[in-house]
């Protein structure tokens, strides 16, 4: 793929025309207090533009409180947060929706999920409170609370069951997704809809970090003069991906950033798309126990 996207602030097109930031700062296990803030100030102090978070990971006040730090207007900044499995449901997602803007301290929100389309506690009726819920995003879409609706963890046939009853479409599919982690179907399917992939945990690793001491990734960096963590997100910028990249360190926030100035050859694309036995076991979303 040719380096079409050349800074952090150029932008994919979501299917309704809303412009998304190529990369966004994830912060996942990023712990609520002074960690979050000051990762988070830091992100878009070294230029981030694109925030990503969730009620789940238990940090959206303190991600409030940087954006108001900040100083930059709320038009510059895009935010994602996500609806957690306990709040399937459209009366649940009201609630949980109030709650999450009042932690992030907004107005309305750029990017609003649900974060796993089966939770273990509605197994049964997931496929009826997923349309539930959607209602309720569809609402605050239509109110204008949130520029665009998107699912996370969602595979082909939870997207299925979401299209019967959807009157607006999902234009993000947040999944884990990595070198050594491809997931073909649900990336072909996804964008046979017009669905946007972001690349969750784009280092590998439940945790985030199993392909930084992978040796082909390795091998593959020094090659080009970068550092593994810049290789694989070159990786998901030329398969098209929006990669969400996350740390605590900030060199390592503003290193995250330095992937426009390379290109990896297409032998080397492929070569890390087939990694084996580097990024850990992932949950199927209809096996997960949370």
């Amino acid at each position: 793929m040719p380096l079409t996207m050349k800074s952090l602030t150029d932008c994919y097109i979501l299917n309704n025309g809303v412009k998304i930031p190529c990369i966004g700062f994830g912060t996942w296990q990023t712990p609520e207090g002074v960690k979050a803030e000051q990762a988070v100030l830091t992100a878009l102090k070294v230029g981030y533009r694109h925030i990503d978070t969730a009620s789940a990971y238990e940090n959206q006040v303190s991600i409030g409180k940087a954006l108001k730090q900040s100083g930059l207007k709320r038009e510059e900044v895009f935010v994602t947060s996500k609806l957690f499995n306990q709040d399937h449901g459209y009366e649940k997602t009201l609630a949980a929706f109030k709650k999450t803007m009042k932690e992030l301290q907004l107005d309305y929100l750029d990017l609003y999920l649900i974060h796993w389309p089966n939770p273990v506690a509605y197994r049964n009726n997931w496929a009826e409170l997923n349309a539930e819920s959607w209602r309720a995003f569809e609402e605050f879409y239509r109110a204008g609370q949130i520029r665009a609706l998107g699912v996370s963890n969602f595979h082909a046939h939870h997207l299925e069951a979401l299209a019967k009853t959807a009157e607006i479409p999902p234009a993000v599919n947040q999944i884990r997704l990595c070198p050594g982690d491809p997931k073909q179907e649900v990336v072909t399917y996804s964008r046979e809809q017009n669905i946007l992939i972001e690349a969750y945990s784009p280092f590998g690793g439940s945790g985030g970090g199993n392909l930084l001491n992978d040796q082909t990734v390795a091998g593959i960096a020094k090659k080009y003069g970068k550092s593994p963590a810049q290789v694989c997100l070159r990786w998901s910028l030329q398969n098209e991906y929006l990669p969400l990249p996350k740390s605590v360190t900030p060199d390592r926030i503003a290193s995250n950033t330095q992937v426009f100035d390379f290109e990896l050859d297409q032998g080397d694309v492929d070569l890390l798309t087939g990694l084996k036995g580097y990024p850990d076991p992932f949950p199927h979303p209809d096996h997960i126990t949370w």
